[in-house]
Formats: C-alpha cells, structure tokens, sequence
C-alpha cells in the first residue's frame, strides 16, 4: 500500500481522531467561555484577541493580521473589536499609509484586562487539558 492509498477501516480511525478533536476543541472553548465570562466578563475569543495583542513585539497589529492570527473572518473579527472598542479595552485607527486597513492596539484598560483574566484561562485549560497524552493519535484520556 503506498502513501497515497488508505484502507476504509483507517479511514474510520482517521474520522473518529478528527471527531474526538473537534469535540475535545468544542468542550474546552465551551469551559473556557463560561470561566472567562463569569469571572472576567469576556468570550473565550474575546481573550484571544487581547492576548494576540499584548503579546504582540509592536504596540499595534492590522486587523488582517490580527483575524488571520485568531482564525476568524475580518468581518467577524471587526464585530468583535467593535464589542472590545465600545467596552474600552481596544482602540482602532486608520493606516496612514494605506487608508483601506485598520490597526488595533490595547488600551491600558486592555492591558489590565487581560493580565486578570489570564489565570483564569490558564488554569481552565490545565484543568481539561491535563489529561491529554502527547502522542501523535490525540488520544485522551478519561473524557
């Protein structure tokens, strides 16, 4: 059998790996979101978006960038930067040299956010993540 040739059965494993990915993904940003709203009044992406920025080398990032980082649509990105603007936790400005892109920076207020939230998000991916085993089948365990 060459590289190019997989049997139904590991087909199957192939599927069922994915599934049980997705699902551990879906569990952990569901957990993640009911922490990090109740505690710090934020969405699992929400925090996404603060910690790509305050960890970020530069004050400021593109929000092209910014949405290819976090794995939204610029669209969606630019409904969640708009809630995080309106809460005062970002900024946005235009590009003075290119008048079409929009950068986005923390504001101190973001800044002081996110430092708060951030054990929070850590100890909530601890938790769920702890019992993962690091093998290349994503196995798990005892979920």
């Amino acid at each position: 059998m060459n590289a190019r040739t997989v049997s139904p059965v590991d087909d199957d494993a192939l599927a069922a790996s994915w599934h049980e990915v997705m699902g551990r993904y879906h569990r952990l940003t569901c957990a993640l979101d009911r922490a990090l709203g109740s505690a710090h009044g934020l969405s699992s992406s929400e925090f996404d978006v603060l910690e790509q920025l305050y960890t970020h080398d530069e004050p400021k990032m593109k929000m092209a960038t910014l949405a290819e980082l976090v794995h939204l649509s610029q669209s969606a990105l630019s409904r969640l930067v708009s809630r995080l603007e309106k809460d005062g936790l970002l900024a946005r400005n235009v590009c003075t040299t290119d008048r079409r892109a929009m950068w986005t920076s923390l504001t101190d207020a973001g800044r002081r956010r996110y430092e708060e939230a951030r054990p929070t998000h850590r100890s909530t991916l601890r938790a769920d993540v702890a019992v993962c085993t690091a093998d290349a089948a994503f196995t798990c365990d005892g979920r």
